[in-house]
């Protein structure tokens, strides 16, 4: 199979939102609106389009999305990014398409600046990507998950040293 990776462009959003909403049809823990959150997310200032990505084998097969977010803690904040979702079309799942996705947005965002990623995921999946336990930095959700499943991951060492609080999601997630 042969897997190109790039940024989503325009054209490509309704095909985009049906890949995802597909990828999440038949997912126990999911709401069925991953597909809304991503529109929501690109009409809204946390979008940031170099980092909302697609996996093509032929036609799109994947999106990965990684959005802006900070890390409140008093009157001072942190800058970081949300990935999510993450979508593969469910006949492409379990080929290592997701963790392409993951890898490129990961790569993509330490070009660009950003310190850290903050994900709520499957506590055996995302640790394989050097994700850890956001408690470990002090770092909260905004709501209530279980500690293994609320993630963070340094995409420079010790850039999270000083950080701790709580997350805050852009109000287009609770929408």
């Amino acid at each position: 199979m042969n897997i190109t990776i790039r940024q989503e462009l325009p054209e490509d959003y309704k095909i985009t939102e049906r890949v995802v909403k597909s990828a999440f049809a038949n997912m126990e823990f999911s709401d069925k609106t991953e597909h809304e959150l991503v529109s929501r997310i690109r009409k809204s200032d946390a979008f940031i389009p170099k980092l909302s990505l697609v996996a093509i084998n032929k036609e799109i097969v994947g999106h990965i999305l990684l959005s802006k977010i900070k890390i409140l803690n008093d009157n001072q904040f942190a800058e970081s990014l949300a990935l999510a979702p993450v979508s593969v079309l469910p006949e492409y799942q379990n080929k290592g398409i997701g963790r392409l996705l993951i890898l490129e947005a990961l790569k993509k965002a330490k070009e660009l600046g950003y310190n850290s990623v903050v994900v709520m995921g499957h506590p055996e999946y995302y640790p394989k990507f050097g994700f850890k336990k956001a408690s470990l930095w002090g770092i909260k959700a905004p709501f209530e998950v279980p500690e293994e499943a609320f993630m963070v991951l340094e995409l420079r060492k010790n850039t999270l040293n000083n950080v701790s609080g709580v997350v805050e999601y852009p109000s287009v997630f609770f929408e």
